[in-house]
């Protein structure tokens, strides 16, 4: 649609007035934005309700927003204003990816396995998530989808410094992209392997992934710091990744996720080229999960909100119609 990318955060104050608690912090949402490589430009504390005079001030054409609706605290299109003008366009959202949906599997989490009701022990269930915007179909991966997200991949060049770095990055969060900065200095081109869903519920419990490979695969395709991914990487770390890939240096951050009952690079230890690295950042998903269990009911309370707006909005957009339609058949 453009030329240059700008994208505008809202602050925690702004999020939790009109949609309800964030997740992230606006620092956390800063840094998670910036890394997305077709960015080029955040705007932090941008407004919730998009303002001519802030397209004017970053010398923006025009505004950009998925074909879901986003309202206000106070029920209202938070684009009315730019639409008004002639200066809003609008993309198809990506199916099968809502914030809204992540937050409601990390709060199935906290549902007791042997508890066949969840309704008499205030627990939410799936239908408790259901929104007209927000509840998506599971993700279709296709080839032309991860094409999309291939954007800007580029073989190694002769020379290159090849690392590379395997797990389950589920929920991509400020943790793992401090890492994936971090394992990309430690040569110049990143290569990602991500293990499969039964792999990762071997080692971090019947709970995880949260996210399904597909999933996983498009949020790591988006990092500007990696450069290639191996989708169902082998785990433990193969002879034969090592020397396909001709990697230089396998690379485990100090903070990582999980418990392996064996050495999963144990190939790259014998020769020489495993090594430790710390980002400097120790937040991990199970960290995320736990600020949406420590705070459930907020969490509940503010799904249901959110998508209450939706119908009531849905609502007074089809008695608009039928008003309409009566007009133009009189």
């Amino acid at each position: 649609m453009g030329d240059y990318l700008i994208v505008g955060v809202h602050s925690d104050e702004e999020v939790q007035r009109n949609k309800g608690p964030p997740v992230l912090t606006e620092q956390e949402r800063y840094k998670m934005v910036r890394s997305v490589k077709w960015v080029d430009e955040v705007v932090e504390a941008a407004p919730y309700t998009t303002e001519l005079e802030t397209l004017e001030k970053h010398d923006a054409e025009f505004c950009v927003h998925g074909d879901d609706i986003t309202l206000s605290a106070d029920g209202r299109d938070t684009y009315h204003i730019v639409k008004s003008a002639g200066k809003y366009k609008e993309c198809k959202r990506t199916q099968g990816v809502s914030t809204t949906d992540l937050v409601g599997r990390m709060l199935l989490m906290c549902r007791p396995n042997n508890i066949s009701s969840s309704s008499d022990q205030g627990l939410p269930t799936q239908d408790e998530f259901v929104s007209p915007y927000t509840k998506t179909c599971n993700l279709l991966q296709t080839n032309q989808k991860i094409t999309q997200f291939s954007t800007g991949v580029r073989d190694p060049q002769p020379g290159e410094k090849i690392v590379y770095t395997a797990g389950a990055f589920d929920l991509l969060h400020p943790g793992l992209v401090d890492f994936l900065e971090a394992a990309k200095g430690e040569g110049s081109y990143l290569i990602v392997g991500l293990y499969e869903d039964a792999v990762v519920n071997q080692y971090k419990g019947s709970s995880y992934p949260i996210q399904i490979l597909q999933e996983r695969v498009l949020s790591v395709l988006a990092n500007r710091h990696v450069n290639e991914v191996v989708i169902g990487a082998p785990y433990p770390l193969s002879a034969e990744v090592l020397d396909h890939f001709k990697i230089d240096v396998v690379v485990r951050g100090l903070h990582h996720e999980g418990e392996h009952d064996i050495d999963q690079h144990a190939v790259a230890r014998e020769r020489g080229i495993f090594k430790e690295i710390d980002s400097g950042n120790c937040l991990k998903t199970e960290d995320l999960v736990f600020r949406i269990i420590r705070n459930r009911k907020i969490f509940m309370e503010r799904n249901k909100k959110k998508q209450q707006k939706e119908l009531d909005n849905i609502k007074m957009l089809e008695a608009m119609k039928r008003s309409g339609s009566a007009s133009s058949s009189n």
